[in-house]
């Protein structure tokens, strides 16, 4: 399934913009087609998104949202500015189909090919299928673009990733070998660019970029930004050993513009792929359903930590993370506002990326930059039946690594299973209890300013050891004996029964996590 605000969201910004929304699940309908608006005929049907093409007025643009609304489309598109109109921003709302802002500069036939590939994706998510044409069209474009500037070429995103290459790299440098090898940029050669100032250019202006030879025998470079709606999506690279003519340039310009739909189309894919492959795995961690794409055995680990921002920016610093590390299609979901992980967990030593050892070795290294990262993991998940229990398991280790109860790093429940238990039975032992000595002894350290309760944990931690508990107290052992034998006099205290030691110091324990009475 797709809404229509996660079809407009992979579409991005530089295309289109949710005016208002319609009706449906939280006023967030499924979209299963695009369809053209037909004068005279039924707008649309239920699940179709009308793209309101020739529609040349707000009169006209009400009379298609009308239309849209008795079929029962899910929304409709319009031109910026028409979209914006006080007159069919108010027909929306009220006759409640979705209205879907489009640039105005974009062509129509090129909206219907972005957003079918996109719900093709969603509802035939075939992992690597989906996008491999894409792929395949980026390599010839490449090689287009080589055959224009008679020189190799790559094309690249804007985070600096190698997307496809063209034939001719033996005329290439060493830091484009090491780019395509590594299929990014090589830092050192980032550091050039920046140096240079060549981001910043692309990311404000779609004029040429003119790079200059740089260190450990970098040749020059032409750089052709790709946008779409002022958006920079990615750049084309040549490397220029001489000029490229003028007239070889702009014909580049016109290429990249082909360029921005397939770039379009990639992120339009990809950014669903991952939307259905959440909900699958949403499914799996919540009902034990079918939907995780690799084989068992598997860990699940909740993700935390980095910001204190929504899950949104919690999801993109995880993604990010992942990705960085060699996992290039990170099993990430959210439930109940937590961010989980599904990994496998293979016997013996190796670290292949998404495996629970691989993640281990990550946290170390990204740690060094921000301790407060963590990952807690529920225990192993042989099938998916059991995959809600490791949900539940990772959930708690999280709660109690968030609490400040465990520290922060990689935190495994047969590491911490103690402080799962205990704090199952805090939580359980939490609420009034008729009875027993807990109450009078804390009513007592209220009224006149003792220390009864403290010193009856610090007694039970420490198996009734005289020494060990004064000293943990920071008293005398007489001051200790007299205190017990004050504690006596207050309650009925009968410390030689172990099940009522027990219930003692799991009422403490409680009492401790309290927020109302840490403080007391």
């Amino acid at each position: 399934m797709l809404s229509l605000t996660d079809l407009v969201d992979a579409l991005g910004p530089g295309l289109l913009r949710l005016v208002t929304a319609g009706t449906g699940v939280n006023g967030d309908p499924q979209v299963h087609d695009v369809v053209l608006a037909e004068p005279g005929e039924a707008a649309g049907q239920p699940g179709e998104l009308v793209l309101g093409a020739g529609v040349a007025g707000p009169r006209d643009a009400v009379a298609l949202l009308e239309r849209a609304a008795a079929a029962g489309a899910a929304g409709v598109v319009l031109k910026a500015p028409l979209a914006d109109d006080p007159a069919v921003v108010d027909a929306a709302g009220r006759l409640r189909p979705a209205l879907v802002e489009l640039q105005p500069d974009t062509s129509w036939t090129h909206v219907v090919w972005l957003a079918r590939g996109a719900i093709d994706r969603a509802y035939a998510p075939q992992p690597g299928a989906a996008d491999g044409g894409v792929h395949d069209d980026l390599f010839a474009l490449a090689d287009t673009a080589a055959e224009i500037a008679d020189a190799p070429v790559t094309l690249e995103d804007a985070r600096s990733r190698v997307l496809a290459y063209s034939g001719r790299q033996d005329r290439a440098d060493p830091a484009r070998v090491s780019t395509i090898v590594g299929r990014r940029v090589p830092a050192q050669v980032i550091a050039h660019l920046r140096a240079c100032g060549v981001f910043r250019s692309l990311a404000r202006s779609s004029d040429p970029v003119h790079v200059p030879a740089g260190p450990d025998g970098m040749l020059p470079r032409l750089v052709i930004p790709v946008r779409a709606g002022g958006e920079w999506l990615g750049s084309i690279w040549v490397v220029a050993r001489t000029p490229v003519p003028p007239d070889r340039v702009r014909r580049l310009a016109d290429l990249a513009s082909v360029l921005a739909l397939h770039l379009l189309r990639l992120r339009a894919e990809a950014g669903v792929a991952r939307r259905v492959l959440a909900d699958q795995l949403r499914g799996a961690l919540r009902n034990g359903a079918d939907g995780v794409p690799v084989p068992p055995p598997w860990r699940v680990a909740a993700l935390g930590g980095g910001t204190d921002g929504d899950l949104r920016q919690r999801l993109d610093l995880w993604d990010a993370i992942a990705r960085r590390f060699g996992w290039h299609r990170p099993l990430l979901t959210d439930v109940d506002d937590t961010l989980f992980a599904v990994l496998t967990d293979p016997p013996g030593p190796r670290r292949d990326a998404g495996s629970m050892a691989w993640l281990r070795n990550v946290l170390v290294q990204v740690r060094a930059h921000d301790r407060t990262l963590y990952a807690a993991a529920g225990g192993p998940a042989p099938s998916p039946a059991d995959l809600p229990r490791a949900r539940s398991e990772a959930a708690e280790l999280a709660g109690l690594v968030a609490s400040g109860r465990l520290p922060a790093g990689t935190v495994l429940l047969e590491d911490a299973w103690d402080a799962v238990v205990v704090e199952r039975a805090r939580r359980a032992a939490g609420g009034p209890v008729p009875g027993g000595p807990v109450p009078d002894l804390r009513a007592h350290d209220a009224a006149n300013g003792t220390a009864f309760l403290s010193t009856l944990a610090a007694w039970l931690d420490h198996f009734g050891d005289t020494k060990g508990t004064a000293d943990a107290l920071g008293v005398h052992p007489n001051t200790l004996r007299h205190r017990l034998r004050r504690m006596s006099e207050v309650t009925e205290l009968d410390l030689s029964s172990p099940r009522r030691r027990l219930a003692l110091r799991l009422q403490l324990t409680a009492l401790e996590e309290d927020p109302a009475t840490r403080n007391e």
